[in-house]
């Protein structure tokens, strides 16, 4: 998150409750409310001039993820009761200047419960790579690597960057895979249903194999609804199009979530059949 200079003057002087219907801050009070972002001062004879302390801590948190923090900690809503109770300013009134402010820099204010986020006006927008470089042997660690990409954006609340982080991860694994059993240039047209459906029956697991039972054979089915269901979500919600509507942390989660149990269960029926002989580069016919 970063803001221009003069949003961080701004900000400052509603930390330091400098204007009227915010809370006021001591030196103290500001020590002990940007220790909580990683600093360790100590309040002491020679303590600079209140706002002058707090541009300069904004400053230094200014262009870092944990500035959203400091934002949601200081429209804290408890710290408006006496003044509520005054009659001289509420937390609702407070968000909507704090609000006001951001939005120069590309950011908004929400209600979360019962206190606030900032949210970024962008959408988020990430670039889209392969997640593996071309001499990565597929791995756990690897899939792992990128789930913990995919959630780092839930937690930043880039829910369509997850979105599409996820189905990228699908699509990366799947191409490796194909690779893997011997295709030395898998066609990437963009078609992730058609791509999953090439590697699953390079790797034996087609549902319309008569000597698969009924149970597995909805297993199966259903991992190509998840399939389906990530190049839907990504197509309608995820920033690489226009989104339709704008995805919720669930959506993200829901995608995150089902992206790793799809390239989980590849990774593993790969390294199971490979380990029994039963599929290698040349692809020799494999059983689930």
């Amino acid at each position: 998150m970063t803001l221009s200079e003069f949003t961080v003057q701004r900000l400052a002087l509603m930390i330091c409750g400098d204007l009227k219907g915010w809370p006021y801050r001591r030196g103290t009070d500001l020590v002990k409310f940007f220790n909580q972002f990683g600093f360790r001062d100590v309040y002491a004879q020679g303590f600079p001039a209140r706002a002058a302390f707090a541009e300069e801590k904004l400053r230094l948190l200014n262009g870092k993820t944990v500035l959203r923090d400091v934002v949601r900690c200081t429209l804290e809503p408890r710290l408006w009761q006496d003044l509520k109770a005054n009659g001289t300013g509420t937390v609702e009134q407070a968000a909507e200047a704090m609000a006001e402010q951001l939005r120069y820099d590309g950011y908004e204010v929400l209600r979360d419960g019962l206190t606030y986020k900032v949210r970024d006006l962008s959408g988020g927008v990430v670039t889209v790579e392969m997640p593996f470089s071309q001499a990565s042997k597929l791995s756990e660690l690897l899939i792992e690597e990128q789930i913990k990409k995919c959630r780092e954006k839930i937690d930043h609340e880039d829910y369509s960057g997850a979105i599409t982080n996820a189905r990228s991860l699908v699509e990366a694994v799947l191409l490796k895979l194909e690779e893997e059993l011997g295709e030395p240039n898998p066609t990437n047209d963009g078609d992730l249903v058609n791509l999953f459906n090439r590697v699953r029956k390079k790797l034996n697991l087609d549902p319309s194999r008569k000597d698969i039972s009924d149970s597995l054979k909805q297993v199966l089915t259903g991992l190509s609804s998840i399939v389906n269901g990530l190049a839907t979500m990504r197509n309608r919600m995820s920033d690489s199009h226009a989104a339709n509507y704008k995805p919720g942390r669930h959506h993200a989660k829901l995608a995150v979530n089902a992206a790793k149990t799809l390239a989980d269960f590849l990774f593993e029926t790969r390294s199971y059949q490979e380990a029994r002989g039963l599929v290698s580069g040349a692809n020799r016919r494999a059983t689930s």
